[in-house]
């Protein structure tokens, strides 16, 4: 088992590099390539009618005059070490990790990056909670009665869920649930160990509303997989051997049909760590996802290349753990 996550560990750190390389040239080389110059990256830096030596001075602070890769590597450096920038004779210490300066606020793009991911996680494991409970746990009894009136109830629910988009659901839940019944007051983003009741309070309708959209896939995913693992011949062994039900339908069933639910919840989880976008507008939620559609309408490629590492980041992390229990759920897994 150690061995095993030491291999997904070199594998998880080899894919960041790449996918990091990958992103600094699309952001860097790519305007290149399309006919823009240094100057004009640089000019975004300064401002309005910039002179020529202003550019010159902010193209040799920031390294722009150097090769691409060199660019790369001072990158790299900035994230795990750190790197001192001259914006006129002072220095100013970009702490790690160092995704640069914004373009516009001309402040590091990191912190502001870091004061929105409370909001971003609050959001997603919320939701989470909520459409892993939901969904399994409907797709579980939809499986023991097929055909029922609860079953056909569940499923044409979750088509419903599955099929509506997110903005439609999210602004149909505000117009009920806030303006029609004031039941769930709109409010800023309350930190949870500030308030924790006004932190739930805040959040419930989001959760519901975002759990709608995914419990619905989970909960038809759920029930797929039981109804296939319930027919296997060592389903129907061990019910002759007088197992309880109760042990026969978790130990046996959901166990075996937790693999593709786990790995949809690995790619769900991380992509709503990288940033919950129409969730988070439509709620007027503050987080990453807020943030990274404010910085591409700034066209703010340091904050636009922080948000795509963030991402990337958590989609790999996830499924590293997912690979981790893959391993915990089943032990062949290790073997291959």
């Amino acid at each position: 088992m150690f061995s095993y996550i030491i291999r997904r560990l070199i594998s998880a750190v080899i894919l960041l590099l790449i996918v990091s390389a990958v992103t600094f040239g699309i952001f860097f080389l790519l305007p290149k390539l399309a006919g823009q110059t240094t100057d004009q990256l640089a000019q975004q830096y300064i401002g309005k009618a910039p002179t020529p030596a202003d550019i010159a001075a902010v193209k040799k602070n920031l390294g722009l005059d150097k090769p691409v890769y060199e660019q790369y590597w001072d990158f790299l450096k900035g994230i795990f070490v750190g790197v001192d920038y001259k914006f006129g004779p002072e220095a100013a210490r970009c702490n790690v990790p160092c995704f640069g300066y914004s373009f516009k606020t001309h402040i590091e793009v990191w912190p502001e990056i870091q004061s929105r991911l409370p909001v971003t996680m609050s959001l997603a494991f919320g939701a989470a909670v909520v459409w892993l409970v939901s969904g399994i746990s409907t797709g579980v009894i939809s499986a023991l009665r097929p055909g029922s009136i609860f079953d056909r109830l569940s499923m044409g629910v979750a088509l419903a869920g599955v099929s509506l988009p997110m903005f439609f659901t999210g602004a149909l839940a505000l117009a009920l649930f806030t303006y029609q019944w004031p039941i769930f007051e709109r409010s800023d983003y309350i930190p949870l160990f500030e308030n924790p009741f006004l932190w739930a309070r805040t959040l419930v309708l989001p959760w519901v509303t975002l759990a709608f959209l995914y419990s619905a896939l989970y909960a038809r995913l759920t029930r797929a997989g039981m109804m296939e693992t319930l027919g296997e011949d060592y389903i129907r062994t061990a019910r002759a051997k007088g197992l309880h039900e109760r042990k026969v339908v978790v130990r046996h069933g959901l166990r075996a049909a937790l693999t593709p639910i786990i790995t949809v919840f690995g790619m769900d989880l991380g992509l709503l760590l990288g940033g919950a976008l129409i969730t988070e507008q439509v709620f007027s939620l503050q987080g990453v996802g807020a943030f990274a559609v404010q910085a591409i309408t700034d066209n703010d490629l340091p904050k636009v290349l922080g948000v795509t590492l963030l991402a990337a980041f958590f989609i790999v992390l996830c499924n590293l753990v997912v690979d981790v229990l893959y391993a915990a759920v089943d032990p062949r897994v290790r073997l291959s």
